[in-house]
């Protein structure tokens, strides 16, 4: 038996099991999805985002805010947890991750808008933002 369930839900209690790729974790964010309870925005904040830069191969530190507006489903938290951390090992600049995520995130909740911001901390004393948005085609912001 797998550390994941069979329908790679996660465990309720105990230890949360590594992502084997973001892949595997874009399903788990799928399936841990819940029915919207009415609400008109959600907003997470990451504060230990960790992946690798794809040029020194060193790791980048740093944070991730998530906002949405959702339609009829909400992103279950130890599922974003689940996935974020399946960038521990995936090189990419924060431009690229942040439209990754945002990508993601938008097929998977089908939200009437997602905002995705990856923030690396300094490295040579320069710190990256960098800002996707992805709203439906029937919302602007």
């Amino acid at each position: 038996m797998s550390v994941l369930q069979e329908d790679f839900w996660l465990p309720r209690s105990g230890p949360m099991p590594r992502p084997k790729s973001v892949a595997e974790a874009v399903e788990v964010l799928r399936r841990e999805a819940f029915p919207s309870p009415g609400v008109s925005q959600v907003r997470f904040h990451a504060r230990e985002f960790t992946s690798i830069c794809p040029r020194s191969g060193q790791p980048d530190f740093g944070e991730v805010i998530i906002e949405y507006a959702p339609n009829k489903l909400c992103l279950e938290s130890k599922s974003l947890k689940f996935y974020l951390w399946a960038f521990r090992e995936e090189a990419g600049y924060a431009e690229g991750l942040a439209a990754r995520i945002a990508d993601d995130l938008y097929e998977v909740l089908q939200p009437r808008w997602v905002r995705v911001v990856v923030r690396q901390y300094p490295r040579g004393g320069i710190e990256i933002e960098a800002e996707a948005l992805r709203p439906s085609q029937s919302e602007t912001l």
